[in-house]
This record gives C-alpha cells, sequence and structure tokens, in this order.
C-alpha cells in the first residue's frame, strides 16, 4: 500500500518536471529574436515556438489527477520532454551567441592606468 503511494507521488513529480521543463524551454524560444534562429541555422523561431507551446499543452494536460487532468497518456508526456531538451540541448547553444545584445551592458568595460 505504501508503495502505491510512493509510486503515485513519484510519477506525479515526474510530469511535473517535464511541464517545468517545457515551459522553460518555450519561455526561453520566445525571448530570443528570430534572426537569431536563422543566423544559427536552426529551423525557425515560428517553428520552435509551434513546437515547444504543442509540448508544454500536451505536458499540462498530461499531469495526473491530485494537481492536474491526465487528459493524455505518460508517453505524450514523454514526447514532450524529447522536445525541450532537444531544443534546450541543441537549440539554445546555438542561438545564444547571436541573440547577446549589444550596447546595454551596464558595465564600464576595461579601465587604463594603474591604481
Amino acid at each position: 500500500m505504501i508503495f502505491a503511494n510512493v509510486q503515485v507521488l513519484l510519477f506525479l513529480l515526474f510530469t511535473l518536471v517535464i511541464l517545468v521543463l517545457a515551459v522553460w524551454a518555450l519561455v526561453d524560444a520566445l525571448r530570443r529574436p528570430a534572426s537569431a534562429f536563422v543566423a544559427a541555422g536552426k529551423q525557425t523561431k515560428q517553428i520552435w515556438s509551434i513546437i515547444l507551446g504543442i509540448a508544454t499543452a500536451v505536458a499540462f494536460f498530461s499531469v495526473p489527477p491530485p494537481l492536474g487532468l491526465g487528459a493524455f497518456p505518460t508517453f505524450l508526456a514523454l514526447l514532450s520532454a524529447v522536445a525541450a531538451i532537444v531544443y534546450l540541448v541543441d537549440v539554445r547553444p546555438a542561438v545564444a551567441p547571436h541573440s547577446r545584445r549589444r550596447g546595454g551592458g551596464g558595465g564600464q568595460g576595461p579601465t587604463r592606468g594603474g591604481w
């Protein structure tokens, strides 16, 4: 009996981690400029936004009943995790150098002179 409760809690935690991962990837993709995706040679921002938006929705509807609906089967949540991980591991590092802001660094830069 106790193992069943632990299993339910682990499953809930697992699906919540997938949801957080998908939301993180979606927010990151939406914050990047569209030109960064093209410059990095990846799919466009619009395509990644659609993929990650669908992945986030599927992950949301896959959360089991204590906190969610549990409307979708678990393997669809796993596909959401795959989409988010592909973005975070492959696309995000590739577009990051192309999406840095120029000029408004806030630092004063290197100084000249001694003390």
